[in-house]
């Protein structure tokens, strides 16, 4: 398999250095808003075309009844202003038939689809005690099955392209083995890490580097504000972590994989040393979305 991207061998310290994505594709669960857009957005600045994936569609009144802002097409035509192409499809990851069918219209439309990035999630931080059993099949449902599905259905596809193969998933690295007041939750995050990094060494022999990605700190998301997560001193913007994305991309699938990475313990390996630019306001947020899944996490 060509090799695309590589890292240079003296990272500049002042910027961090982003890869050419041109003529790449890449599939992203949940591109609505937060995380997931960001990441549209970066990858499509680097030229990478962008399949556009999420519940809330113009075509369909899902977001009009919550009160979500954002949808596929939305997400779709910023990724066109940036100079890439883009495919919107709304898609719920516990449809089968939608997840099959978003996949086939993928690599219909642009014949190679390289990068899969598992990013859609749902959350809910609850005891087992108070969290109702249908919530639990939610989490579940999205989350593990939903990254199982998605990576599943391009496992041979991407066998068979000609750019770097990558299968990214937004989730934390495995660390503990229970999570008190959030177990439900917490277990269908570190359901996505299992899945991936099996993908690492299931898939070593056709060169598809497979990991997954982490924010050190909250990051300013919908989700975030819903719940009470903190206030704008806590938070990062989603940009932190789309450079996170980018800077896997620069690396070798055939080398860098297996991996669970934290954001900034990637950024800073790359050469970054001030991470003010993510910040909501002075001063550096605790690393609260790393204790979440590892209390005993301490910044490098």
């Amino acid at each position: 398999m060509p090799v695309l991207n590589r890292v240079p061998t003296n990272p500049s310290k002042m910027s961090l250095q982003k890869p050419d994505l041109g003529g790449q594709t890449a599939f992203i669960t949940g591109t609505t808003r937060g995380i997931g857009k960001q990441i549209a957005l970066a990858l499509a600045e680097q030229g990478c075309n962008i399949v556009s994936t999420g519940k809330t569609s113009e075509s369909h009144d899902y977001g009009e009844d919550r009160g979500l802002e954002g949808s596929v097409e939305e997400t779709a035509r910023e990724v066109e202003a940036r100079g890439a192409e883009s495919l919107p499809i709304r898609v719920n990851l516990r449809e089968d038939e939608q997840v099959e069918r978003a996949v086939e219209a993928a690599i219909d439309r642009f014949g190679e689809v390289n990068i899969v990035i598992n990013n859609a999630s749902a959350i809910q931080l609850a005891t087992v005690e108070d969290l109702p059993t249908n919530r639990f099949d939610l989490l579940t449902d999205v989350n593990v099955r939903g990254t199982y599905l998605t990576s599943r259905l391009f496992i041979d596809h991407l066998k068979s392209v000609d750019a770097d193969a990558w299968i990214l998933t937004n989730a934390p690295p495995i660390t503990v083995d229970r999570s008190p007041g959030q177990a439900a939750y917490a277990w269908s995050k570190l359901g996505m890490s299992f899945i991936t990094l099996s993908l690492a060494d299931e898939l070593e022999s056709h060169d598809v580097g497979c990991n997954t990605f982490w924010p050190v700190t909250a990051i300013d998301t919908r989700a975030t504000r819903y719940f009470g997560l903190g206030t704008e001193d806590d938070w990062r913007t989603p940009a932190i972590v789309s450079d996170a994305v980018l800077e896997i991309m620069r690396r070798d699938p055939t080398e860098f994989t297996g991996n669970g990475v934290y954001d900034e313990d990637l950024l800073r390996e790359a050469g970054v040393d001030d991470f003010s630019e993510y910040n909501l306001t002075p001063g550096d947020p605790a690393p609260v979305s790393a204790q979440m899944f590892d209390p005993s996490y301490r910044r490098q």
